[in-house]
């Protein structure tokens, strides 16, 4: 490699460093100094040998400036994940128009998402883990707006403020919005009260012990496949700038993926050059903002309609610039903004299909998250802790009313194995940044300005992810088997089938109970509920053995580690109060505190 600052002459000669990386000493003139290429900076190796290498572990304190640069690339990799929660929401909100609205919704998520992570690194498991918003409260969220008494006036359903079923400030489109979303806040609010209390019983283990990778495909998969509707009608406003989204998320997480940009730093009064993988890591902020800028042009150029009713307006970036000038500089969430939550019985049976997905996905992230930050396999305590504080970050997201809950981000996850930083301060000062921008009003609006169909072809690669996610969990049974084709197919045939049917008939149901109808709507019009009950029942009823199941294999891979690890148990202690601890014995009889009798290495399903 050559490196010429100014007129130097500068030559890379390779020196040998016994089995350490390759390091290059780079001569300039009279200066020699080292430089040192990272030619393992890919998540596959650190697969192979968790947390080798690693720059800072769980527990050491990086210098400032690296926590901030550090801390905001994991706010930048969160970011697509979280923004579209609330875009998806809009709709059937009500405030696809209400730009203020959104705004302030983007700024609570957020806002909340960093308290969530600040609590979860802090005092939950104490591993470096992002949380943020959660696709798999999306199914259900959806289930309950598409209610009769919640749909859009737009959608053909004017409010009769005289009706019993219709609440009479629906008629009001600033009250009405605000109004469905204490509906989903209820929802949210008393369905994480089953989370927190998996979690500080202790429940969590004989939960999973019955759950298996058939319940979990269906269960994770047809969250993407539900929202292919929501997908199209984005990305169909301008197929031609979807494509272009897609394809440049492509170009850079995939084409991309092996060429790292060289980054000069000076470390030690050495300069120091080192490949960063730069595509690879911001691949979605990437692909979003290079069809964003080709928006903002077509729009400069007047290349796109300017009536509303022709084909490609929505790809046009000057729609919604009211939203950033009429956005305030400073916006702070608080509890109750949209008013006391409101909860019904129905509505609290749906979301607790999308809490129980969420913490199956969760237990998996803490383990491959320890892998790579340099701690060993979480412990009992710590995974109930966890558990229980993303219950606890729910109840927050359903009081502030972010319309939706938190869980840990796995694209995160990853980051810290390219880093090479598993230090848990850098995420804590992710979450501060993520509460500070949060405030921020005209930030959270200039998202807002972001084209329909290039959220449309972000969500096609998201959600797509998604279900490749959940079907990705089928390596560990045996395809081979009737019994497990049969069982997939039919939870994941049902769980589309029964949905579209009974939205395509609400009439059918009329139990004479209104309540009754209403439980009946929600739960059969959950995918996610469908797919992941029928596949539960039938893989625990139907007779099978572990190695056909798959449970054996799943198990043995969550519970994989490398022997050598850069802490001890400790690191999962609880700050400022182990001398207590240590002085009440008694205490290490409660499921979430450390010092339990029996100090295993993990949760052992």
């Amino acid at each position: 490699m050559h490196l010429t600052p100014g007129d130097q002459e500068v030559e890379a000669v390779p020196k040998e460093t016994g089995a350490a990386q390759p390091v290059f000493e780079i001569s300039a003139g009279s200066h020699a100094v080292a430089a040192e290429l990272r030619t393992d900076s890919s998540p596959e190796s650190l697969d192979t040998q968790p947390g080798a290498n690693l720059m800072y572990s769980i527990n050491d304190r990086p210098p400032w400036y690296l926590c901030v640069l550090l801390g905001l690339q994991h706010y930048i990799l969160a970011f697509g994940g979280i923004l579209s929660i609330p875009l998806i929401l809009a709709k059937p909100l009500c405030i696809e128009d209400n730009y203020a609205a959104k705004g302030q919704l983007i700024s609570t998520i957020f806002f909340v998402s960093g308290i969530c992570t600040v609590l979860q690194t802090t005092f939950g498991t104490r591993l470096p883990i992002l949380q943020g918003g959660t696709f798999t409260f999306i199914t259900p969220t959806l289930a309950i707006l598409a209610l009769p008494k919640w749909k859009c006036p737009e959608e053909g359903l004017t409010p009769d403020p005289n009706s019993t079923l219709v609440p009479a400030s629906l008629s009001d489109p600033e009250e009405g919005w605000k109004v469905r979303m204490r509906e989903v806040q209820g929802a949210i609010l008393v369905a994480s009260l089953l989370q927190v209390t998996l979690g500080l019983s202790g429940l969590v283990g004989l939960v999973l012990k019955l759950i298996g990778p058939l319940a979990i495909t269906p269960t994770i998969s047809l969250i993407g496949l539900s929202l292919f509707i929501q997908v199209g009608q984005r990305a169909g406003a301008h197929w031609g700038i979807a494509a272009l989204t897609v394809c440049l998320i492509l170009l850079f997480s995939q084409y991309l993926s092996k060429v790292d940009v060289p980054v000069i730093t000076f470390k030690d009064k050495k300069w120091k050059v080192f490949r960063y993988p730069l595509f690879k890591l911001f691949s979605a902020l990437f692909g979003m903002c290079g069809a964003w800028l080709v928006c903002f042009l077509l729009t400069y150029f007047n290349a796109l309609p300017t009536s509303t009713t022709e084909y490609g307006y929505r790809a046009r970036t000057d729609i919604s610039l009211d939203a950033f000038s009429s956005a305030a500089w400073f916006f702070l969430p608080y509890p109750g903004q949209w008013g006391l939550p409101t909860v019904s019985f129905s509505s609290v049976l749906g979301m607790m299909a999308g809490v129980l997905a969420s913490t199956m996905e969760s237990i998996g992230d803490y383990y491959a998250c320890a892998r790579l930050s340099g701690a060993p396999p979480p412990p009992t305590h710590a995974i109930n802790r966890g558990i229980a504080v993303e219950g606890l970050g729910c109840i927050l997201a359903a009081l502030w009313g972010s319309g939706n809950g938190t869980t840990s981000y796995s694209q995160n996850i990853a980051a810290l194995g390219i880093t090479r930083v598993g230090s848990r301060l850098v995420l804590q000062t992710a979450g501060l940044l993520m509460v500070i921008l949060g405030l921020f009003g005209k930030f959270s609006a200039v998202f807002i300005t972001i084209p329909d169909p290039v959220i449309g072809g972000m969500f096609l690669v998201m959600f797509g992810m998604i279900t490749a996610v959940g079907i990705s969990n089928l390596q560990y049974i045996d395809l081979n088997s009737p019994r497990n084709l049969l069982i997939l197919g039919f939870s994941t045939f049902s769980g589309l089938v029964l949905p579209t049917w009974f939205h395509s008939n609400p009439d059918m149901i009329n139990t004479g109970i209104s309540e009754l109808d209403q439980l009946i709507m929600i739960l059969f019009t959950t995918h996610m509920f469908i797919g992941g009950l029928f596949g539960f029942i039938l893989d625990n009823t139907i007779p099978g053995s572990d190695e056909e199941r798959g449970t054996k294999r799943w198990r043995e891979k969550l519970h994989n580690g490398t022997e050598t690890y850069f802490s001890d148990q400790s690191c999962y202690d609880l700050p400022f109060c182990m001398a207590f601890l240590h002085r009440h014995k008694f205490l290490q009889y409660l499921p979430f505190l450390p010092f339990l009798k029996s100090q295993d290495e993990g949760t052992h399903l």
